[in-house]
């Protein structure tokens, strides 16, 4: 692939292959991204009364949660622009920096982003959405894809006043116009980036490149779980080293491990050769990001109740703290039964009843101390992982078999 900035962009004619540097370089922001959302998650679960009381633990996990879908809408609107044209042509590089700048102002911003950096935040996430579309608008000269990019560039300017208004606004009234934002913005974007005048376009016949948008799903859900291992690794290394302490650091690994190994068992491992199978690729693409999205929310609650339960593995487990440490895995498990889908048309017995086992447990769990948890969710994934290995033993490997 070169690298010239000579004539219009154009989409990819064939998958450009790995990720570049640049790609990696970027997602590099997003580890530390994601440790502010679990910082700020930890501090509204601990210093406040959510730690009680669950209408308030409700209400900071929502902000959170707000500023987790913002992180992920631009890493994944990168991640497709990257996957639909030439990664080394010079407008992309410029997108994919731009998005790096912003996503490290946005980190920076996450754990006062209701209070006193809430502007930086707005005007970061306004500037790295308006700014993709309007570059490639203009790289891409008459092409007919120039239309989708006016389209987009539209909607993100009408959503970026509702940011930016907010910003300037009462938490409360914040609060309704980001989320008001974001949902205009997914609603946009499943629709087909409607507007007046303009039209729309239908998402299945968007050209991507298949193969590296399915990588960068796959890398980013390694992000996620590389931050799991920074949170429980910093939680632990604070102290203590008392026994409860280690056997909390010690499952909270465990966790991990089990987690990477489910996602990898097949359908993790092939869903570029799903995505290239599919009649529509850009369908099961779009799927393939709802699907990774609530595998990430999931890894982040995860590594929430990590740190939560290392620093205080032998008292009772509160409610919320509770959610957490079980709410994590149980979400992840539920994300993987979609992927499961949509690579090969079915779902495993073993993730619903996972999943059962994790919602059985969680009223006793209440009585006992914190690490508890840990230990079912590490044994009720280890079991899932026995299953997955007795099924494959002996198999030939699967083929990807997708529905869409």
């Amino acid at each position: 692939m070169g690298s010239g900035a000579a004539g219009h962009l154009e989409p990819v004619k064939r998958d450009p292959g790995r990720a570049t540097f640049l790609e990696l370089f970027f997602d590099l922001v997003y580890v530390f991204a994601l440790t502010r959302i679990s910082a700020r998650a930890f501090e509204d679960l601990t210093d406040g009364p959510a730690r009680e009381h669950a209408m308030a633990a409700l209400t900071g996990g929502g902000k959170t949660l707000l500023l987790l879908l913002a992180l992920w809408s631009v890493w994944q609107g990168t991640a497709w622009t990257t996957s639909r044209y030439d990664p080394y042509r010079v407008p992309l590089q410029t997108v994919v920096i731009t998005a790096l700048v912003c996503s490290m102002l946005l980190g920076v911003a996450i754990p006062r982003a209701f209070s006193e950096t809430s502007l930086m935040f707005a005007v970061a996430y306004v500037v790295a959405q308006v700014t993709r579309p309007v570059i490639l608008s203009l790289a891409l000269g008459a092409h007919p894809y120039r239309r989708l990019k006016v389209r987009m560039a539209v909607v993100f300017s009408v959503s970026g006043v509702f940011w930016i208004t907010g910003a300037l606004l009462s938490t409360n009234m914040q609060v309704t116009l980001w989320t008001a934002a974001l949902a205009l913005e997914y609603l946009a974007a499943r629709c087909g980036w409607p507007v007046p005048g303009l039209g729309r376009s239908t998402v299945s016949k968007w050209e991507i490149a298949g193969e590296h948008l399915a990588e960068r799903y796959q890398q980013f859900f390694l992000v996620a779980l590389g931050e799991t291992i920074l949170v429980a690794g910093f939680a632990y290394s604070e102290g203590p080293y008392e026994s409860g302490h280690v056997w909390a650091f010690a499952l909270a690994l465990a966790t991990s491990i089990l987690l990477w190994r489910i996602y990898v068992q097949r359908a993790g491992r092939i869903l570029g050769e799903a995505v290239v199978k599919a009649r529509h690729p850009a369908t099961i693409g779009r799927s393939a990001a709802d699907t990774h999205l609530v595998m990430v929310v999931g890894l982040a609650a995860t590594a929430i109740g990590y740190e939560l339960i290392i620093q205080h593995p032998l008292e009772q487990i509160p409610g919320p703290w509770l959610t957490m440490a079980l709410g994590g895995p149980a979400l992840f498990l539920a994300g993987r039964a979609r992927l499961e889908y949509e690579v090969f048309a079915r779902v495993s017995p073993s993730r619903w009843i996972a999943l059962l086992v994790l919602a059985a447990s969680a009223a006793p769990l209440l009585f006992l101390p914190a690490v508890a948890a840990s230990a079912v969710g590490v044994l009720v994934l280890a079991v899932v992982v026995v299953v997955d290995a007795r099924r494959a033993r002996g198999a030939p490997p699967e083929a990807a078999t997708p529905p869409f």
